[in-house]
Protein backbone atom coordinates (compact mmCIF):
# COMPACT_ATOMS: atom_id res chain seq x y z
CA UNK A 1 0.00 0.00 0.00
CA UNK A 2 0.97 3.27 -0.31
CA UNK A 3 2.32 5.71 2.31
CA UNK A 4 1.80 9.08 2.48
CA UNK A 5 4.11 11.53 4.50
CA UNK A 6 2.11 14.51 6.64
CA UNK A 7 4.81 16.70 7.68
CA UNK A 8 3.08 19.00 11.00
CA UNK A 9 4.08 21.34 13.69
CA UNK A 10 3.65 20.44 17.45
CA UNK A 11 2.28 23.09 19.24
CA UNK A 12 2.71 20.79 22.77
CA UNK A 13 6.60 20.83 22.27
CA UNK A 14 7.32 23.31 19.89
CA UNK A 15 9.31 20.77 17.60
CA UNK A 16 8.27 19.16 14.04
CA UNK A 17 6.84 15.63 13.70
CA UNK A 18 6.18 12.97 11.22
CA UNK A 19 3.20 11.20 10.93
CA UNK A 20 2.45 8.24 8.74
CA UNK A 21 -0.63 7.46 7.57
CA UNK A 22 -1.61 4.34 5.24
CA UNK A 23 -3.63 5.05 2.55
CA UNK A 24 -6.49 2.27 2.19
CA UNK A 25 -7.10 0.28 -0.86
CA UNK A 26 -10.36 1.74 -2.41
CA UNK A 27 -11.53 1.07 -5.50
CA UNK A 28 -11.83 3.70 -8.62
CA UNK A 29 -14.99 5.46 -8.54
CA UNK A 30 -17.83 3.61 -11.07
CA UNK A 31 -17.81 5.42 -14.22
CA UNK A 32 -20.84 8.35 -15.20
CA UNK A 33 -22.59 7.86 -18.02
CA UNK A 34 -25.21 9.90 -20.06
CA UNK A 35 -28.78 8.04 -20.30
CA UNK A 36 -31.85 8.88 -22.03
CA UNK A 37 -35.02 7.12 -21.51
CA UNK A 38 -38.23 7.96 -23.45
CA UNK A 39 -41.77 7.66 -22.22
CA UNK A 40 -44.17 7.34 -24.85
CA UNK A 41 -47.13 9.31 -24.13
CA UNK A 42 -50.71 7.53 -24.85
CA UNK A 43 -52.43 10.42 -25.89
CA UNK A 44 -56.36 9.76 -26.82
CA UNK A 45 -56.15 10.67 -30.88
CA UNK A 46 -53.05 9.43 -32.96
CA UNK A 47 -52.06 12.71 -34.17
CA UNK A 48 -48.55 13.78 -33.10
CA UNK A 49 -48.74 16.74 -30.66
CA UNK A 50 -46.34 16.98 -27.35
CA UNK A 51 -45.65 20.33 -26.49
CA UNK A 52 -44.75 22.39 -23.57
CA UNK A 53 -43.94 21.06 -20.05
CA UNK A 54 -43.68 22.30 -16.42
CA UNK A 55 -43.85 21.30 -13.24
CA UNK A 56 -44.28 23.58 -9.50
CA UNK A 57 -40.80 24.56 -8.75
CA UNK A 58 -41.98 25.21 -5.12
CA UNK A 59 -42.24 21.49 -4.49
CA UNK A 60 -43.23 20.06 -7.36
CA UNK A 61 -42.72 16.66 -8.09
CA UNK A 62 -44.71 15.72 -11.17
CA UNK A 63 -44.67 17.11 -15.10
CA UNK A 64 -47.73 18.57 -16.71
CA UNK A 65 -47.33 18.47 -20.15
CA UNK A 66 -49.54 19.94 -23.20
CA UNK A 67 -51.29 17.83 -25.95
CA UNK A 68 -52.64 20.65 -28.41
CA UNK A 69 -54.02 18.43 -31.44
CA UNK A 70 -54.91 15.61 -29.24
CA UNK A 71 -56.84 18.54 -26.66
CA UNK A 72 -55.45 17.29 -23.64
CA UNK A 73 -52.98 17.60 -20.82
CA UNK A 74 -51.23 14.80 -19.12
CA UNK A 75 -49.96 15.07 -15.40
CA UNK A 76 -46.30 12.88 -15.78
CA UNK A 77 -45.26 11.48 -12.52
CA UNK A 78 -41.32 10.93 -12.74
CA UNK A 79 -41.17 7.31 -13.30
CA UNK A 80 -42.79 8.18 -16.56
CA UNK A 81 -46.36 7.34 -15.48
CA UNK A 82 -48.87 9.53 -17.25
CA UNK A 83 -52.95 10.17 -16.58
CA UNK A 84 -54.61 12.17 -18.91
CA UNK A 85 -57.65 14.93 -18.59
CA UNK A 86 -59.44 16.32 -21.74
CA UNK A 87 -59.96 20.06 -22.57
CA UNK A 88 -62.71 20.78 -24.70
CA UNK A 89 -62.97 19.61 -28.11
CA UNK A 90 -61.28 21.76 -30.43
CA UNK A 91 -59.36 23.98 -27.70
CA UNK A 92 -55.54 23.10 -28.24
CA UNK A 93 -54.04 23.82 -25.65
CA UNK A 94 -50.41 24.83 -25.66
CA UNK A 95 -48.52 27.07 -23.15
CA UNK A 96 -48.58 25.93 -19.26
CA UNK A 97 -47.04 27.62 -16.03
CA UNK A 98 -47.46 27.53 -12.71
CA UNK A 99 -48.26 30.84 -10.94
CA UNK A 100 -46.16 31.90 -7.32
CA UNK A 101 -48.92 30.43 -5.40
CA UNK A 102 -49.00 27.45 -6.96
CA UNK A 103 -52.03 27.79 -9.62
CA UNK A 104 -51.88 25.75 -13.17
CA UNK A 105 -52.45 27.80 -16.14
CA UNK A 106 -52.64 26.87 -19.72
CA UNK A 107 -53.40 28.48 -23.10
CA UNK A 108 -56.49 27.25 -24.74
CA UNK A 109 -54.93 28.39 -27.92
CA UNK A 110 -57.61 27.60 -30.28
CA UNK A 111 -60.09 28.93 -28.12
CA UNK A 112 -58.94 31.85 -27.45
CA UNK A 113 -58.94 31.30 -23.96
CA UNK A 114 -56.22 30.97 -20.52
CA UNK A 115 -58.01 28.45 -18.28
CA UNK A 116 -57.06 27.78 -14.87
CA UNK A 117 -56.59 23.57 -14.12
CA UNK A 118 -57.75 21.82 -10.85
CA UNK A 119 -54.38 19.77 -10.53
CA UNK A 120 -56.10 16.72 -8.43
CA UNK A 121 -59.00 16.49 -11.42
CA UNK A 122 -58.12 18.13 -14.50
CA UNK A 123 -61.25 20.56 -14.58
CA UNK A 124 -60.78 23.82 -15.53
CA UNK A 125 -61.69 25.99 -12.73
CA UNK A 126 -61.08 29.53 -14.37
CA UNK A 127 -61.71 30.58 -18.03
CA UNK A 128 -60.34 34.28 -19.09
CA UNK A 129 -61.40 35.25 -22.54
CA UNK A 130 -58.28 36.86 -24.23
CA UNK A 131 -59.95 37.53 -27.91
CA UNK A 132 -59.61 40.92 -29.13
CA UNK A 133 -63.19 42.93 -28.67
CA UNK A 134 -63.01 46.00 -31.51
CA UNK A 135 -66.03 47.78 -32.97
CA UNK A 136 -63.76 47.48 -36.24
CA UNK A 137 -64.26 43.55 -36.00
CA UNK A 138 -67.53 41.52 -36.33
CA UNK A 139 -66.49 39.13 -34.06
CA UNK A 140 -63.91 38.80 -31.52
CA UNK A 141 -60.41 38.16 -33.06
CA UNK A 142 -58.67 35.18 -31.68
CA UNK A 143 -55.38 35.92 -30.77
CA UNK A 144 -53.97 32.61 -30.53
CA UNK A 145 -52.41 32.57 -26.94
CA UNK A 146 -49.42 30.29 -27.37
CA UNK A 147 -46.92 30.98 -24.72
CA UNK A 148 -47.74 31.78 -21.23
CA UNK A 149 -45.23 33.08 -18.35
CA UNK A 150 -45.62 34.17 -15.14
CA UNK A 151 -44.37 38.22 -14.24
CA UNK A 152 -42.05 39.02 -11.59
CA UNK A 153 -44.50 39.71 -9.31
CA UNK A 154 -45.76 35.74 -9.32
CA UNK A 155 -49.18 36.42 -10.10
CA UNK A 156 -49.74 38.30 -12.97
CA UNK A 157 -49.89 36.40 -16.25
CA UNK A 158 -48.43 37.23 -19.81
CA UNK A 159 -49.51 35.41 -22.77
CA UNK A 160 -48.16 35.89 -26.62
CA UNK A 161 -50.74 36.69 -28.88
CA UNK A 162 -49.35 34.44 -32.04
CA UNK A 163 -51.91 35.39 -34.64
CA UNK A 164 -52.37 38.76 -34.00
CA UNK A 165 -48.55 40.39 -33.40
CA UNK A 166 -49.82 41.21 -29.55
CA UNK A 167 -48.25 40.48 -26.25
CA UNK A 168 -51.97 39.90 -23.21
CA UNK A 169 -51.02 40.80 -19.38
CA UNK A 170 -53.89 39.15 -16.87
CA UNK A 171 -54.24 41.05 -13.77
CA UNK A 172 -54.86 38.89 -10.38
CA UNK A 173 -58.11 39.77 -11.06
CA UNK A 174 -58.72 38.67 -14.77
CA UNK A 175 -58.70 41.82 -16.34
CA UNK A 176 -56.93 41.36 -19.72
CA UNK A 177 -54.84 43.90 -21.62
CA UNK A 178 -53.59 43.98 -24.91
CA UNK A 179 -50.33 45.54 -26.61
CA UNK A 180 -49.46 45.62 -30.14
CA UNK A 181 -45.90 44.51 -30.86
CA UNK A 182 -44.44 47.18 -33.57
CA UNK A 183 -43.52 44.80 -36.42
CA UNK A 184 -46.27 43.43 -38.16
CA UNK A 185 -47.08 39.91 -38.84
CA UNK A 186 -44.21 39.13 -36.49
CA UNK A 187 -45.23 35.99 -34.89
CA UNK A 188 -44.60 36.28 -31.01
CA UNK A 189 -43.79 32.63 -29.85
CA UNK A 190 -42.58 32.42 -26.03
CA UNK A 191 -42.69 34.68 -23.24
CA UNK A 192 -40.43 34.81 -19.98
CA UNK A 193 -40.06 37.27 -17.20
CA UNK A 194 -36.74 38.37 -17.05
CA UNK A 195 -34.57 39.22 -13.86
CA UNK A 196 -34.79 43.43 -14.50
CA UNK A 197 -38.83 43.42 -13.68
CA UNK A 198 -39.55 43.15 -17.36
CA UNK A 199 -41.08 40.49 -20.04
CA UNK A 200 -39.45 39.10 -23.23
CA UNK A 201 -40.81 37.48 -25.65
CA UNK A 202 -39.46 35.65 -29.45
CA UNK A 203 -40.94 37.12 -32.40
CA UNK A 204 -40.58 33.86 -34.85
CA UNK A 205 -41.08 36.06 -38.05
CA UNK A 206 -40.20 39.45 -37.04
CA UNK A 207 -36.67 38.08 -36.24
CA UNK A 208 -36.65 40.26 -33.23
CA UNK A 209 -36.51 40.05 -28.92
CA UNK A 210 -38.97 41.72 -27.21
CA UNK A 211 -39.04 43.35 -24.15
CA UNK A 212 -42.33 44.39 -22.41
CA UNK A 213 -42.48 46.67 -19.41
CA UNK A 214 -44.70 46.27 -16.68
CA UNK A 215 -47.13 48.70 -17.93
CA UNK A 216 -46.83 47.42 -21.43
CA UNK A 217 -44.34 49.59 -23.07
CA UNK A 218 -42.64 47.52 -26.22
CA UNK A 219 -39.04 47.77 -27.22
CA UNK A 220 -37.67 45.36 -29.90
CA UNK A 221 -34.41 44.40 -30.62
CA UNK A 222 -33.25 42.66 -33.75
CA UNK A 223 -31.22 39.62 -34.26
CA UNK A 224 -28.38 40.29 -36.64
CA UNK A 225 -28.49 36.96 -38.31
CA UNK A 226 -31.10 37.01 -41.17
CA UNK A 227 -34.47 34.98 -40.68
CA UNK A 228 -32.97 33.16 -37.47
CA UNK A 229 -36.97 31.95 -35.84
CA UNK A 230 -36.12 32.50 -32.24
CA UNK A 231 -37.76 29.90 -30.39
CA UNK A 232 -37.47 29.70 -26.99
CA UNK A 233 -36.09 32.60 -24.20
CA UNK A 234 -34.78 32.10 -20.59
CA UNK A 235 -33.11 34.88 -17.79
CA UNK A 236 -29.26 33.74 -17.40
CA UNK A 237 -27.53 32.73 -14.66
CA UNK A 238 -25.67 35.81 -14.00
CA UNK A 239 -28.51 37.90 -13.41
CA UNK A 240 -29.05 40.53 -15.78
CA UNK A 241 -29.22 38.86 -19.52
CA UNK A 242 -31.99 36.98 -21.38
CA UNK A 243 -30.68 33.43 -23.51
CA UNK A 244 -32.89 32.61 -26.59
CA UNK A 245 -32.44 30.13 -29.48
CA UNK A 246 -32.71 30.09 -32.82
CA UNK A 247 -34.31 27.61 -34.82
CA UNK A 248 -32.97 28.18 -38.07
CA UNK A 249 -30.17 30.11 -37.24
CA UNK A 250 -28.13 27.31 -35.71
CA UNK A 251 -27.16 29.89 -32.63
CA UNK A 252 -27.25 30.63 -29.29
CA UNK A 253 -28.38 34.36 -28.64
CA UNK A 254 -27.91 36.61 -25.41
CA UNK A 255 -29.39 40.33 -24.85
CA UNK A 256 -28.20 42.03 -22.10
CA UNK A 257 -31.47 43.32 -20.13
CA UNK A 258 -29.38 46.67 -19.00
CA UNK A 259 -27.39 47.95 -22.29
CA UNK A 260 -29.70 45.86 -25.01
CA UNK A 261 -26.25 44.75 -26.37
CA UNK A 262 -27.08 41.07 -28.51
CA UNK A 263 -24.72 38.27 -28.74
CA UNK A 264 -24.93 35.75 -30.72
CA UNK A 265 -22.65 32.50 -30.13
CA UNK A 266 -22.43 29.93 -33.44
CA UNK A 267 -23.12 26.06 -32.71
CA UNK A 268 -21.59 23.19 -34.00
CA UNK A 269 -23.98 21.50 -36.09
CA UNK A 270 -24.48 17.71 -35.71
CA UNK A 271 -26.08 17.22 -39.02
CA UNK A 272 -26.16 20.02 -42.16
CA UNK A 273 -30.31 19.73 -41.82
CA UNK A 274 -30.56 20.60 -38.20
CA UNK A 275 -32.41 23.35 -36.14
CA UNK A 276 -32.68 23.86 -32.39
CA UNK A 277 -35.76 23.88 -30.25
CA UNK A 278 -35.93 25.46 -27.31
CA UNK A 279 -32.95 25.78 -24.06
CA UNK A 280 -33.14 26.11 -20.49
CA UNK A 281 -30.01 26.83 -17.76
CA UNK A 282 -29.59 24.11 -14.89
CA UNK A 283 -28.60 24.74 -11.24
CA UNK A 284 -24.68 24.36 -12.45
CA UNK A 285 -24.98 27.26 -14.78
CA UNK A 286 -24.90 24.84 -18.07
CA UNK A 287 -26.87 25.94 -20.92
CA UNK A 288 -28.81 23.08 -22.63
CA UNK A 289 -31.32 23.26 -26.06
CA UNK A 290 -32.30 20.36 -28.26
CA UNK A 291 -30.68 19.50 -31.77
CA UNK A 292 -32.82 17.99 -34.75
CA UNK A 293 -33.50 17.13 -38.19
CA UNK A 294 -35.74 19.56 -39.92
CA UNK A 295 -38.56 17.84 -41.26
CA UNK A 296 -39.00 19.53 -43.76
CA UNK A 297 -35.28 18.87 -45.26
CA UNK A 298 -35.23 15.07 -43.42
CA UNK A 299 -32.21 13.99 -45.88
CA UNK A 300 -30.05 13.06 -44.52
CA UNK A 301 -31.64 11.09 -41.73
CA UNK A 302 -29.73 10.89 -38.61
CA UNK A 303 -29.89 11.39 -34.64
CA UNK A 304 -31.36 13.87 -32.81
CA UNK A 305 -30.20 15.33 -29.53
CA UNK A 306 -30.01 17.21 -26.22
CA UNK A 307 -27.32 20.03 -26.59
CA UNK A 308 -25.11 20.39 -23.81
CA UNK A 309 -23.23 24.07 -23.46
CA UNK A 310 -20.73 23.97 -20.61
CA UNK A 311 -21.53 27.32 -18.16
CA UNK A 312 -18.33 28.64 -19.64
CA UNK A 313 -20.62 30.45 -22.46
CA UNK A 314 -22.30 33.13 -19.83
CA UNK A 315 -18.18 34.35 -19.85
CA UNK A 316 -16.92 33.46 -23.13
CA UNK A 317 -15.39 36.09 -25.47
CA UNK A 318 -17.01 38.23 -27.68
CA UNK A 319 -16.45 40.74 -30.94
CA UNK A 320 -18.24 42.69 -32.62
CA UNK A 321 -20.39 46.11 -32.33
CA UNK A 322 -22.41 45.88 -28.88
CA UNK A 323 -25.56 45.17 -31.15
CA UNK A 324 -24.07 42.20 -33.11
CA UNK A 325 -21.75 40.41 -31.09
CA UNK A 326 -20.44 36.53 -31.99
CA UNK A 327 -19.38 34.76 -28.92
CA UNK A 328 -16.22 32.37 -29.20
CA UNK A 329 -17.02 29.07 -28.20
CA UNK A 330 -14.10 27.58 -28.81
CA UNK A 331 -12.99 26.70 -25.31
CA UNK A 332 -16.13 26.00 -24.56
CA UNK A 333 -17.52 22.53 -24.12
CA UNK A 334 -20.21 21.79 -26.44
CA UNK A 335 -21.64 17.87 -26.52
CA UNK A 336 -24.52 16.25 -28.31
CA UNK A 337 -25.61 13.43 -26.35
CA UNK A 338 -28.20 11.40 -29.15
CA UNK A 339 -31.58 10.08 -28.22
CA UNK A 340 -32.88 7.24 -29.40
CA UNK A 341 -35.62 7.81 -31.29
CA UNK A 342 -35.75 9.41 -34.89
CA UNK A 343 -37.55 12.01 -36.60
CA UNK A 344 -38.62 13.60 -33.02
CA UNK A 345 -39.46 17.42 -33.62
CA UNK A 346 -38.31 18.39 -30.38
CA UNK A 347 -39.92 21.66 -28.50
CA UNK A 348 -39.24 22.04 -24.82
CA UNK A 349 -37.10 21.71 -22.39
CA UNK A 350 -36.01 21.78 -18.38
CA UNK A 351 -34.27 20.58 -15.35
CA UNK A 352 -36.71 18.49 -13.44
CA UNK A 353 -36.96 18.19 -9.94
CA UNK A 354 -35.28 15.39 -10.07
CA UNK A 355 -31.88 17.38 -11.38
CA UNK A 356 -32.42 15.35 -14.89
CA UNK A 357 -32.94 16.71 -18.49
CA UNK A 358 -36.44 16.94 -18.95
CA UNK A 359 -37.61 17.53 -22.80
CA UNK A 360 -40.80 16.86 -25.67
CA UNK A 361 -40.16 15.04 -28.39
CA UNK A 362 -43.89 16.51 -30.69
CA UNK A 363 -43.95 14.18 -33.68
CA UNK A 364 -43.03 11.39 -31.25
CA UNK A 365 -45.10 12.49 -28.56
CA UNK A 366 -42.86 11.42 -25.95
CA UNK A 367 -41.45 12.68 -22.66
CA UNK A 368 -37.60 12.76 -22.31
CA UNK A 369 -34.76 12.13 -19.66
CA UNK A 370 -31.24 12.65 -19.85
CA UNK A 371 -29.72 11.86 -16.74
CA UNK A 372 -25.92 10.64 -15.90
CA UNK A 373 -25.69 7.12 -14.05
CA UNK A 374 -23.55 4.61 -13.04
CA UNK A 375 -23.74 1.26 -15.11
CA UNK A 376 -25.54 -0.39 -11.99
CA UNK A 377 -28.05 2.57 -11.93
CA UNK A 378 -28.27 2.46 -16.10
CA UNK A 379 -28.85 -0.95 -16.13
CA UNK A 380 -32.02 -0.74 -14.46
CA UNK A 381 -33.52 1.89 -16.76
CA UNK A 382 -35.66 0.50 -19.56
CA UNK A 383 -33.28 0.42 -23.28
CA UNK A 384 -34.08 2.11 -26.37
CA UNK A 385 -36.25 -0.52 -29.01
CA UNK A 386 -33.87 -1.82 -31.84
CA UNK A 387 -34.79 0.12 -34.26
CA UNK A 388 -34.30 3.22 -33.22
CA UNK A 389 -31.43 2.40 -30.70
CA UNK A 390 -28.62 4.91 -31.19
CA UNK A 391 -26.14 4.76 -27.73
CA UNK A 392 -27.22 7.68 -26.38
CA UNK A 393 -24.84 7.62 -23.65
CA UNK A 394 -22.43 7.86 -26.45
CA UNK A 395 -22.06 11.92 -26.38
CA UNK A 396 -20.71 13.49 -29.94
CA UNK A 397 -18.08 16.30 -28.65
CA UNK A 398 -16.66 18.92 -31.54
CA UNK A 399 -14.66 16.90 -33.84
CA UNK A 400 -15.16 16.09 -37.48
CA UNK A 401 -18.81 13.61 -38.02
CA UNK A 402 -16.90 10.76 -39.74
CA UNK A 403 -18.49 10.01 -43.26
CA UNK A 404 -22.04 8.13 -42.94
CA UNK A 405 -22.28 8.48 -39.32
CA UNK A 406 -26.10 9.28 -37.78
Amino acid sequence: MPLRFVRGLSAAFGCFCVAFLVAAATAPPAPITAHVTEFSLAWPTGEASTHELTYNRNGGDVFWVTGQKHDSLARVTLDGKATFYAMPEGSGPHGIAFDASGNLWATLEYAGTVVQIDQATGEILKTIDVALHTEAAPSPINTHPHGLGVAPDGVTLWFTGKATGTVGRISLDGVVTHFALPTVGSVPIYIAAGPDGNMWCTELLGNQIARITAEGVVTEYPIPTYNSRPIGVTPGPDGRSMWFSEEAGNKIGRIDTITGALTEFPLPMLHANTILASLAFDDAGNLWSQAYVNPNDPYPAGADAIVKIDAAIVSAPTMGPPTAQVGDLSSVPVTFYKVPTLDTVMHRITQGPDGAIWFTELHADQLGRLEFLTPDEAAKRPRPSRKTALDPSAPRKLRPRPEGCG
